[in-house]
């Protein structure tokens, strides 16, 4: 390991921000009987306002995305969430430098969202162009699986924003919507084709993979849906393959770049 990450990772360990919670000690029982954390049900008591709407950002990176938008909307209170720790260190170090008391992050795998939250406590959920996972469908953060997760603890009303660049996320999440009559209150297959229909946070607020993918050319689709409670089934009507062939091979950095996918779409 780097000694730039070993630096990070131990300044990790200073910010109040930043909660590191124990991989081991929520799988005491097992993976299906994951074992809650102190935190939850208390959040609230982790910001200056603790009466404020709490909003997650899921997959979160280094952490733009949910320092923009808090710094945007102090009524609010919000958490990024993401596994790797040099990521987190540059939102944490900023919300820390900034004194911003409406961030929070933590750092934990997205499987083991339900152990961090109680029924309610979460009012909004982002998802900000998260892996599409064109060959796994259960490790989708759109699918039946994240959605009875989420359900758990998104307070009555509450909403999921998808913004993505991937066609294939963006079409399975429609149809997964369809089969369970989500409500959609919103949705684009080209948000910066038509700023005008939505919040200006949502062109406004750009994260890397969103500056990135806006240089190359790709349109950015947007989908707003409200899960609700209850049990989700699977799309029947959605084709893996045809739309897998849409999208084009999507890695990126190290295998094939978002601009060598963009190449082979071509041919």
């Amino acid at each position: 390991m780097g000694h730039d990450k070993l630096r990070k990772f131990a300044e990790n360990e200073t910010f109040a921000c930043l909660l590191q919670p124990s991989a081991e000690e929520l799988l005491r029982d097992g993976y299906f009987a994951l074992r809650d954390h102190p935190v939850k049900g208390h959040w609230s008591e982790r910001f200056e306002n603790p009466e404020a709407p709490l909003v997650l950002e899921l997959g979160c990176g280094k952490g733009e995305y949910t320092i923009d938008l808090a710094q945007r909307e102090p009524g609010s209170n919000y958490v990024g969430v993401d596994i790797k720790g040099a990521r987190l260190w540059k939102g944490a170090k900023y919300a820390t430098q900034h004194a911003l008391g409406n961030v929070g992050f933590l750092r934990t795998r997205i499987e083991f969202i339900s152990a961090f939250f109680a029924p309610g406590e979460v009012s909004e959920i982002w998802l900000t162009f998260s892996d599409p996972q064109v060959k796994s469908e259960n490790s989708r953060l759109t699918s039946p699986v994240f959605l009875e997760r989420y359900s758990r603890f998104l307070a009555p009303g509450g909403k999921i924003h998808l913004k993505t660049d991937s066609q294939f996320l963006y079409q399975y999440t429609l149809a997964v919507c369809r089969a369970n009559g989500l409500p959609v209150p919103a949705c684009s297959e080209n948000l910066y084709a038509e700023p005008e229909r939505f919040a200006p946070c949502l062109t406004e607020v750009q994260t890397f993979y969103e500056k990135m993918f806006r240089e190359q050319g790709y349109p950015i689709r947007y989908l707003c849906f409200q899960p609700g409670p209850g049990s989700f089934v699977s799309p029947s009507d959605f084709d893996p393959d045809y739309w897998r062939s849409i999208e084009g091979n999507r890695t990126l950095f190290g295998r094939d770049t978002a601009e060598t996918r963009r190449q082979k779409m071509k041919k």
